[in-house]
């Protein structure tokens, strides 16, 4: 497996992690529609939350939450429309990304951006 996509995969993880301890319940991972992915869809008290996971095991091409631009917005803004049109009991969601940076495995850095974008 690629070190990049191990990296990916154990901040994920951690992600999940993360999320469940602040009293998410979790719903999907790596949810798709259409070559569009959502890599967390949980709940969050009553607020559906659409969350997209960012790693870099360093600071040298940027923060990780930058990645998340104009164009990954719009593919995970068309995602939650789906999503929502199957389950129309959410009424209030939001969209988060968490940024990660790992270095040999181990979290340096942890941020979570609540309301990230609409």
């Amino acid at each position: 497996m690629a070190r990049f996509h191990h990296l990916g995969k154990e901040a994920e993880r951690q992600a999940r992690l993360y999320l469940q301890q602040k009293g998410h319940l979790l719903l999907e991972t790596n949810y798709r529609f259409d070559h569009k992915e959502i890599d967390i869809i949980s709940l969050a008290g009553e607020v559906l939350v659409f969350t997209e996971i960012k790693a870099r095991s360093s600071y040298g091409f940027g923060y990780p939450e930058e990645a998340v631009g104009m164009q990954k917005q719009a593919f995970m803004k068309q995602a939650a429309e789906w999503y929502c049109s199957c389950h129309p009991q959410y009424t209030m969601i939001r969209f988060d990304v968490i940024s990660i940076l790992m270095e040999k495995g181990s979290i340096t850095e942890l941020l979570h951006f609540e309301d990230a974008f609409y």
